[in-house]
């Protein structure tokens, strides 16, 4: 393991975004290409709505992380940049638009996810369950990861949303325990725990993603990393939380790179199968390298 000292030594204070936050603005024919199949499918991707800051790179590649359900989340977390209100009725053509853009771009890994629609008895499974079955009919040869919201327990429509045989299902922890209500006051901590362990007893690959900077500390992270390994976690990202607007949380600490190689090497210790950490990870990053591990 590497030795480092505690995450208190080796942060950044919020003296401004250190150099290793910097990121490309995005350019380029591929960026373009991509930039013109979602305006005229009329899509949303988490790349804008989220305000990621990988757009560039992987738009760049050819590859985005489409969100499903509309735009609007009945969630307000207070980490995320997606709108929150009364969504409006969804749109039963988008499994069709999804899926043709994604053919139409030739990607060879495709990520999709959504916002929560708690209003709906199924949580919007049945979209989900659409979608996932069209883009494998138009594009066969294409793998797929499906980042699915908090279903609160309706594992029925857990078990709908994963039907199609997907390569991946990921759902969030996004932060270590204590943190939950102050984060994802909608949602609960052990909740999410045993979605992805139930994920795990349907037979996927699970995957999780969990962000640092918001106060956490490492033995908290450590102990985070232990529950996520007991309930079946198969994969792992660990990234820097940004703060979106100013009526979000700010920023606690900027985590060194070191410390994120540790997780990564400390996480893959502990008993998950693959650990992608870095300031610049995000959920759907590098996806593709981690279906088959």
């Amino acid at each position: 393991m590497i030795e480092l000292p505690t995450i208190e030594a080796n942060l950044v204070r919020k003296t401004g975004k250190p150099n290793w936050l910097r990121v490309k603005l995005p350019t380029g024919p591929e960026y373009a290409k991509v930039r013109k199949i979602v305006d005229e499918q009329k899509l949303h991707t988490i790349c804008e709505s989220g305000n990621c800051p990988n757009m560039g790179e992987c738009w760049g590649e050819g590859t985005a992380t489409f969100m499903i359900l509309g735009n609007v989340c009945t969630r307000g977390c207070s980490f995320c940049a997606v709108a929150t209100g009364r969504p409006s009725e969804y749109d039963t053509d988008e499994p069709r638009r999804v899926a043709e853009a994604i053919a139409a771009m030739g990607v060879k890994h495709a990520v999709i996810t959504s916002v929560n629609r708690d209003e709906l008895k199924d949580r919007g499974a049945e979209i989900w369950y659409q979608t996932v079955v069209l883009v494998k009919q138009l594009s066969p040869s294409t793998t797929i990861e499906t980042l699915i919201p908090d279903v609160k327990s309706n594992w029925d429509a857990l078990a709908r949303m994963v039907e199609p045989r997907q390569e991946v299902v990921s759902h969030n922890m996004e932060t270590v325990a204590r943190l939950y209500r102050r984060v994802r006051p909608q949602a609960k901590y052990e909740r999410s725990l045993e979605q992805i362990k139930r994920t795990k007893e349907m037979g996927h690959r699970t995957k999780s993603g969990i962000m640092v900077g918001l106060g956490e500390t490492q033995d908290e992270m450590f102990e985070a990393i232990d529950h996520l390994v007991e309930n079946g976690l198969d994969v792992l990202t660990v990234g820097q939380y940004l703060q979106p607007t100013k009526l979000h949380l700010e920023v606690a600490e900027y985590i060194h790179p070191d410390i994120f190689a540790m997780y990564k090497e400390e996480g893959e210790r502990r008993g998950i199968k693959y650990v992608e950490s870095g300031p610049l990870v995000r959920s759907s990053y590098h996806s593709e390298r981690h279906v088959h591990v």
